[in-house]
């Protein structure tokens, strides 16, 4: 485990951060850089420097930047998923990765029912519609949520979160993970189905899996291929698990009604040329994008430092 005395101690934030995370720390006593949107090369140049490093999901901490850390303790996401982080080469450089993704859930899970919703009602379209003065009541009727089977990809915090919701909304549940103890999903009221079952059966589909080797790509042309004609597919994940090109085609096709992605590939997105008149809500990565996600995730992350620099130091807390 690398060490440093914890007063000499340097934090670089390199994605932006609500302000009383800032001040939490700063009240700690640490010298706090913060220089969110730095670019790779500003800090691979300057990342020797600094003991703690807190990014979001935009920078990249691979090998390179965790090799050139020379005095890195501590890797801290102020959110949920460590796919940007290489936790590996961290672990074997004696490096702590930390996150904090309990309201990033949260957030994530009402923006995933906002989507939904939206592809059901046309929202996004009839609002353009009247913004351009047509009135397009009779050309733009809906579907309920309400009796839907909806197939939660997922059963982590968000997939625990949206399947709540969507039961509020007198859904048909149904929860897909090899992870998770079937008894468990069933004794909260959810069926629990393989995703083959699902895929056959469910109208909705939402996806809330983190990526990794087993789930990079796992929506494809096959899966897509055994979905009943006119559902519906929502990602508020991570866009490698989709294979965008054969999710398009899909849609092109009929067989998805409609498809609401906020998570892409790459991002900015590269996405395929879309025909105009399809059923299509794109958001710009915005699940954590709320006032109160931003405030408690960056005050929650600032504290664990806190807890685990003093903890490394061996002395009980320091700060407020």
């Amino acid at each position: 485990m690398r060490s440093a005395v914890l007063s000499n101690m340097r934090i670089l934030i390199a994605d932006q951060i609500h302000e009383e995370g800032i001040r939490i720390l700063q009240s700690a006593g640490f010298k706090v850089d913060n220089m969110a949107g730095i670019s790779r090369e500003e800090l691979l140049k300057i990342i020797g420097d600094y003991h703690v490093l807190i990014v979001r999901s935009r920078t990249l901490v691979d090998k390179e930047v965790l090799t050139k850390g020379k005095n890195l303790i501590l890797i801290s996401r102020a959110g949920s998923g460590l796919d940007n982080i290489d936790v590996k080469e961290a672990e074997r450089l004696g490096i702590k990765v930390i996150n904090c993704p309990n309201y990033v859930a949260k957030s994530t899970a009402e923006l995933t029912i906002g989507l939904i919703l939206c592809l059901l009602r046309k929202i996004v379209f009839c609002d353009a519609c009247m913004k351009c003065g047509v009135w397009s009541k009779s050309t733009h009727e809906g579907e309920m949520l309400w009796g839907k089977k909806v197939a939660v990809i997922g059963w982590g915090r968000v997939g625990k979160k949206v399947s709540r919701l969507l039961k509020a909304f007198g859904c048909e549940v149904v929860v897909v993970d090899p992870f998770v103890n079937p008894h468990e999903v069933t004794s909260k009221g959810f069926l629990y189905a393989s995703l083959e079952e699902a895929l056959k059966t469910c109208d909705i589909f939402t996806v809330h899996v983190s990526l990794n080797d087993n789930t990079r790509g796992m929506f494809g042309k096959r899966e897509f291929s055994l979905m009943k004609p006119g559902s519906y597919f929502v990602n508020t994940s991570r866009g490698e698990v989709v294979d965008e090109e054969a999710l398009i085609e899909a849609l092109k096709t009929g067989k998805l009604k409609g498809v609401a992605l906020d998570v892409y590939s790459s991002e900015p997105p590269r996405l395929p040329k879309i025909p105009e008149g399809l059923n299509v809500v794109f958001t710009p990565h915005i699940g954590a994008q709320t006032i109160e996600a931003q405030r408690e995730t960056a005050k929650m992350l600032s504290r664990r430092i806190i807890r685990m620099l003093s903890q490394l130091n061996g002395i009980k807390s320091v700060g407020k």
